[in-house]
């Protein structure tokens, strides 16, 4: 391994590698409400069995040979000589949503050789995988996330944004929602300039990525693939969530039991990757199967610093190890897959980016590009939160979310723009709650990722400008008046004795709940485009439509930065899809990315 070790020693300003401090969210932002405790409390090792699937939950297992597939992790690093990789064809910095499909596919060619290096630990056994990454039933955002914020404006507070910091990324820790968006998301892609990402490319690798235990015969689904994708049945919902289908029928609003159908929209279940209660991340499908293959190292506890750049040219790595040292790693290709914050953060320490962002950081400008940082997108909701009229409606066991409506604002020529999900807490001191969560899946406005300095562990400014653009206030209110409405009628109306927030009384017009949008309107934890892809003749662009950098040759760039515009759906998805694209080139066409 062409390996050289620094004297030089870091030491975390912003990371606490060994923390296990919770995050305390206490405002009423969409997900930040969620309190961060409630996984590790209720998901404990005594309460699975069948390696790893809760016990009531197999039946739609179709053999133990397929469970193994998905679940058994082997401890590769007892098995296999670490040293058998001595140099490296492939860099993938990243082991998340798309790092390790990238990695996986890449590494299927024999005779190249790829190292996935991941921030956070790797657990190469399921035995050794906390449980707040098994419990597909709530976020993880305690031990094994970034601590990243939306950063506090004159008229917002403080707002989380959590990112997983662990093999698997935010595939690892986040919710199991498992949506595509609609064809125009990707045929819009090819609108900016990058005609490989149109709907019919797109849709085959879709299918390769999932086994969909519903719907895997039809002919937009895939049966074979390594994420297995399920939704809940009817009798598995919760009463709120039965409620909350009823309540969406009674106003009108059509059923609909595929939300991966590309041409149907209403109210229905959540298609998820989870099996049972267990979460099923890109390390857990993509990973485990492959790591005893002599070509690929995964490597955990690695972050990395920047780019090493010879003559205008990627030709490694430095990454700073757990005990502060540091390690510069040479190949002929590095792929950033470090998501849509820290793509950019090693890009801009490795002096690519804006030279004024450059120069606040105090870094020497390798390339000149304007469009790293920014770009920035993400899904802003707002909570309708209320409290059940029994107690017992809500507890920490249960599936935080089940069900969506998808849906169309009025006189929007694009479709599916709006979501409602409701969801179930627990919060401190047991207070039961739910939320009934207006979410915005078009976005015209856009943000900006701000580092102070070239310090590797410390946090950007992360500016949303969530509702500044009108049109997106005025559509999310839209939303948010619908959601209220689910409060006050039928079913689900009928079990909500209080809404907690909004304080009705001094909501008094729609001018009111713009406000009230433009202060507290939260992430849906789905940022992306700080590095987004285009021609070479949009100022923006960082890379092209393969993921190459316009600017840095042996550079590439495959996660969610790249994305043009946010997709109209949770954006586990779309990553993993990017992650298996560009790894499938360099599969097959390696000449495209001069290997």
């Amino acid at each position: 391994m062409d390996v050289h070790k620094s004297g030089r020693q870091y030491k975390s300003s912003g990371i606490d590698f060994l923390s296990s401090r919770t995050r305390n969210v206490t405002d009423f932002g969409y997900m930040a409400i969620i309190h961060s405790d409630v996984a590790s409390e209720t998901f404990s090792t005594s309460s699975i069995d069948n390696g790893g699937v809760a016990n009531n939950d197999v039946s739609h297992l179709r053999s133990l040979d397929q469970l193994m597939g998905i679940l058994s992790f082997v401890r590769a690093t007892s098995v296999k000589a670490m040293a058998s990789v001595r140099n490296f064809e492939i860099i993938v910095v990243g082991a998340g949503a798309s790092g390790a499909p990238l990695a996986a596919r890449a590494s299927e060619n024999p005779n190249s050789t790829v190292l996935l290096l991941e921030a956070g630990p790797d657990y190469s056994d399921l035995t050794d995988t906390p449980a707040d990454l098994r419990n597909g039933h709530h976020n993880s955002v305690v031990d094994h996330d970034w601590r990243l914020n939306y950063s506090p404006t004159e008229q917002r507070p403080n707002q989380p944004l959590p990112r997983g910091r662990v093999t698997g990324g935010s595939s690892a820790v986040n919710t199991c929602i498992f949506l595509r968006g609609v064809p125009e998301d990707y045929d819009g892609w090819v609108d900016r300039g990058n005609s490989e990402w149109k709907w019919e490319n797109v849709l085959p690798t879709f299918c390769r990525i999932e086994r969909d235990l519903d719907f895997g015969h039809e002919t937009f689904h895939g049966d074979a693939g390594p994420i297995t994708v399920r939704r809940y049945p009817y009798d598995e919902l919760t009463e709120l969530h039965q409620a909350f289908l009823a309540t969406a029928d009674e106003l009108g609003y059509p059923e609909c039991p595929d939300q991966n159908d590309p041409d149907d929209w209403g109210a229905g279940p959540q298609p998820m990757n989870k099996l049972g209660q267990l979460r099923v991340s890109t390390a857990s499908a993509y990973l485990a199967p492959i790591r005893l293959r002599p070509n690929l190292e995964i490597r955990g506890n690695c972050h990395t610093n920047k780019l090493i750049i010879e003559r205008g040219k990627a030709v490694g790595v430095e990454v700073i190890l757990a005990d502060g040292s540091t390690e510069e790693i040479r190949s002929k290709l590095v792929v950033l897959c470090a998501g849509a914050i820290h793509t950019p953060g090693i890009l801009l320490r490795s002096g690519i980016g804006p030279s004024q962002d450059l120069a606040r950081m105090g870094v020497e400008v390798s390339a000149e590009m304007s469009g790293v940082g920014k770009n920035l997108s993400d899904h802003p909701g707002l909570f309708v939160l209320c409290r059940p009229t029994h107690p017992e409606l809500v507890n920490s066991e249960q599936p935080i979310i089940q069900t969506i409506l998808r849906y169309t604002s009025p006189d929007n020529k694009d479709r599916m723009d709006l979501q409602i999900e409701q969801l179930t807490f627990t919060g401190r001191e047991n207070v039961p709650y739910f939320g009934v969560a207006a979410v915005l899946e078009q976005v015209d406005g856009a943000g900006e990722l701000l580092f102070p300095n070239a310090d590797p562990f410390v946090s950007p400014t992360i500016k949303s400008r969530f509702c500044e653009v009108d049109r997106d206030a005025e559509r999310l209110a839209d939303c948010f008046l619908d959601a209220l409405r689910f409060t006050e009628t039928g079913p689900l109306g009928a079990l909500t004795d209080e809404v907690m927030f909004p304080d009705l009384d001094r909501v008094n017009d729609r001018g009111d709940i713009i406000d009230l949008l433009r202060r507290f309107s939260a992430s849906g934890y789905h940022p992306c485009g700080t590095a987004r892809m285009g021609p070479s003749d949009d100022p923006d662009a960082v890379v092209d439509q393969y993921g190459r950098c316009h600017s840095i040759d042996g550079l590439v760039v495959a996660d969610a930065s790249i994305f043009p515009t946010v997709p109209r759906a949770n954006t586990n998805p779309s990553s993993i899809m990017v992650g298996e694209t560009i790894g499938e080139w360099l599969r097959t066409e390696p000449s495209r990315y001069n290997l």
